[in-house]
């Protein structure tokens, strides 16, 4: 499965955005799917996360209260809705899907990685 981040761009502080995490080659739904995203001279951390059926969300500390996850089984498509963005949000954001139905913030347990979308907030 090949997944594509999209959506990113700049925003001002306090702005929102949302990204889309699309797959082609085969579906996804069966699979939870995570969102990371990795700052300038940082290293890559995990934003959140969705089950397979969408019923059950996780979200880092960092995150929790401003951004949503959600999955769109029929269009093969998670959203990451991002609001009340601050400027340490700013980096390139990625999804990426897992092997099994349910995932948190292990790395090891996403298999497929798609090329992410540069998400940049301004003060």
């Amino acid at each position: 499965v090949q997944l594509q981040a999209s959506g990113g761009g700049s925003v001002q502080a306090g702005g929102s955005l949302r990204l889309s995490c699309a797959a082609s080659g085969r579906t996804f739904s069966n699979n939870a799917v995570g969102w990371f995203r990795q700052a300038p001279g940082k290293e890559r951390e995990f934003v959140g996360s969705i089950s397979w059926s969408g019923a059950s969300t996780t979200y880092a500390d960092s995150v929790k209260g401003r951004f949503t996850i959600s999955r769109d089984r029929a269009k093969n498509t998670v959203y990451l809705q991002m609001s009340s963005l601050k400027p340490e949000d700013t980096a390139v954001y990625y999804c990426a899907a897992s092997r099994t139905s349910y995932s948190g913030s292990d790395f090891s347990q996403y298999l497929y990685w798609g090329r992410g979308t540069l998400v940049t907030v301004s003060s």
